[in-house]
């Protein structure tokens, strides 16, 4: 049991409608759940697009995301919080101790799930989509194992490592080669893009080439450490870069458009992979001969596993990577954040503090 008398939460209660606070008893932790009273928790794009409740598949098609996530719903999946109480059966965490909570669970009994890759799971249990996220003072998560320890970092920083830290990781890590001979070329510096400049930075060592329309994006991604960064409308670019670069071992697109993927594609040398990360929506068409005349490969990328967010917090508690610019906001600031997110004035990341 709890001593928590109330819990305040912003949840989605219709898709393509406002978020409503609603105030409640915190729920019990019962068998190995645990009680957590919330930090931080980071806004991201893909929250807008559980707000809209679909996804833009192009031509006028849309992924419904209504059959999988049952209204009303708690959104929010960058979640820190402080122990508060714990399930009988849940053990190895105690009041007080600080925790970032790996959002993208599974079922446990699929052989995905068998094989660590729970956030690929036919069957997820993820937060803020079919479990309550952080646009809340308290989060239920399932089990201990869930929660990764991350003193000395701050709450803010330490909440965007659960998915646009690991997010960006995991495409880095799927780039790979990548050096002066095995050139990166990164589409986008948002707060994904930006995270994976730093995170290239300290696992290879080297900048990748950032392509971005928005100015101060990309001074932003050349503060990260980029090597170079471009407007991909730029007349002549895509020739520059082709001959500068003798095209680009893997590209990574962060924003998942048509034109980005498309930029992407038309940049990859022989052999060479773009990996889509983004979820803005479109459809591309790739005339089916060039891929094996190209040798290239496309890669899609989702999140990250369970033991690399271990594997994120050990390189950030090392001080191997640094966090993107953070904004943070109170929880009352969940709906007019997501409008800000939506309409692109937020440069890196914006993070609620219950």
């Amino acid at each position: 049991m709890t001593d928590a008398q109330t819990r305040r939460s912003f949840k989605l209660v219709e898709f393509g409608g406002p978020l409503q606070e609603v105030t409640e008893a915190p729920p019990q932790p019962e068998g190995s759940q645990v009680l957590l009273k919330v930090r931080a928790c980071g806004v991201c794009h893909s929250d807008i697009h559980i707000a809209d409740g679909y996804f833009d598949l192009g031509h006028g098609q849309k992924m419904d995301l209504g059959r999988g996530i049952k209204l009303p719903r708690v959104l929010g999946h960058e979640v820190v919080g402080e122990v508060v109480a714990a399930g009988p059966e849940a053990e190895g965490v105690a009041p007080g101790d600080r925790r970032i909570v790996f959002p993208w669970g599974g079922c446990g009994q699929c052989l995905l799930c068998r094989q660590g890759n729970e956030h690929i799971c036919a069957r997820p249990r993820s937060h803020g989509t079919t479990l309550d996220g952080g646009f809340s003072t308290y989060l239920l998560a399932d089990h201990p194992r869930y929660l990764v320890a991350y003193d000395p970092l701050p709450d803010a920083f330490a909440a965007t490592l659960a998915c646009s830290g690991l997010t960006a990781f995991g495409a880095i890590r799927k780039a790979a080669p990548v050096d002066a001979d095995h050139p990166l070329l990164i589409i986008g510096a948002g707060g994904l893009g930006l995270a994976a400049v730093g995170l290239a930075r300290a696992v290879y060592g080297v900048g990748p080439v950032v392509a971005e329309i928005d100015p101060a994006k990309r001074q932003a991604a050349l503060d990260a450490g980029a090597s170079e960064a471009v407007d991909p409308n730029e007349e002549g670019i895509r020739k520059r870069l082709l001959q500068a670069k003798e095209g680009f071992a893997s590209a990574i697109d962060f924003v998942g458009a048509q034109s980005t993927a498309e930029l992407g594609m038309a940049l990859l040398r022989k052999g060479g992979k773009l990996i889509v990360v983004g979820l803005f929506g479109g459809a591309i068409e790739v005339p089916v001969p060039t891929l094996p005349l190209r040798a290239i490969a496309l890669n899609g990328s989702y999140v990250g596993s369970l033991e690399e967010l271990r594997e994120l917090v050990d390189l950030a508690r090392a001080g191997h990577i640094q966090p993107v610019p953070l904004e943070t906001r109170p929880l009352d600031a969940a709906q007019a954040t997501l409008d800000d997110l939506r309409a692109g004035r937020i440069r890196g990341r914006a993070v609620l503090t219950p």
